[in-house]
């Protein structure tokens, strides 16, 4: 739910933004901007939520840790991507996939009720995945729509 109000908050202020200094308004400035937020808005979570996360992922994949590190470096790397002209549409493109391949991660996560916050398992369990899984296809959404088109 955070990351939803970070996304969508962002947007609105750099809409007001955009407009106060160019004139008039840039969506696709304003939803790369927001996405980038998002991005490194989740990132920390990889940093401050490191053991949870852990937890997120089975117990046959290795380097959980060290894989937890690195996809929050990926976030880092695609927030900043959006906004090189060479690598804006690849990054696009490559957080697309990114969004597709955690998805089973939040699943996961979900069906064992894991509140990854806490590290625990006392979390909102698979009726929050009627949340998650749109905002996952959200995300995708977004993510073509301004960075891609």
């Amino acid at each position: 739910m955070k990351p939803l109000f970070v996304l969508l908050t962002v947007f609105l202020i750099s809409n007001l933004v955009i407009r106060q200094y160019k004139g008039d308004i840039d969506y696709y400035l304003a939803g790369k901007i927001a996405l980038a937020a998002t991005l490194l808005f989740t990132s920390l979570g990889h940093l401050i939520y490191t053991k949870g996360m852990v937890l997120m992922l089975p117990d046959f994949i290795p380097l959980k840790k060290e894989i937890i590190y690195v996809t929050g470096l990926l976030e880092v790397m695609g927030a900043f991507g959006l906004f090189i002209p060479s690598l804006s549409r690849l990054t696009g493109m490559l957080l697309i996939v990114f969004f597709i391949l955690i998805l089973p991660t939040n699943i996961y996560a979900n069906m064992r009720h894991l509140n990854y916050e806490t590290a625990t398992f006392d979390g909102k369990g698979p009726g929050y995945l009627w949340f998650r899984i749109p905002f996952q296809l959200l995300l995708i959404g977004w993510t073509y729509y301004f960075a891609l088109r």
